[in-house]
């Protein structure tokens, strides 16, 4: 299944929900949080609807390599302090152990000064 028309990132990524852009192309699309937990909080998605982390293969290895190869340019682009002294946490939480709240694999970027909400 490419989407899921009951899945909220397959709307945004349709343009049924609006989102804050950080990034699009024919892939992948890179949106600001709704509710961040630091200054800097946005998240990366396939445009193909897969449900988690769990439910990747091979196959993806091509789309996740780029997705996890945009994440330092778009981090920096969007207020993160460069490395060393700054950085930014990755974060994929993948089922309900893994407290994943929506069922479409999703990246989140969380970055700025500290303290952070959360994390």
């Amino acid at each position: 299944m490419t989407h899921d028309p009951n899945c909220i990132f397959c709307k945004i990524v349709q343009g049924a929900i609006p989102s804050r852009k950080v990034h699009e192309d024919d892939e992948i699309l890179a949106f600001h949080d709704i509710n961040p937990w630091g200054p800097v909080h946005f998240l990366l998605i396939p445009k193909v609807h897969i449900a988690s982390m769990a439910q990747l293969d091979e196959g993806h290895a091509g789309l996740m390599g780029r997705l996890m190869t945009l994440i330092p340019r778009l981090a920096l682009q969007e207020g993160c302090r460069p490395y060393p002294q700054g950085g930014f946490r990755v974060v994929v939480n993948t089922g309900d152990d893994g407290l994943q709240e929506v069922q479409h694999l999703h990246v989140h970027v969380i970055g700025g000064p500290r303290p952070w909400k959360k994390g």
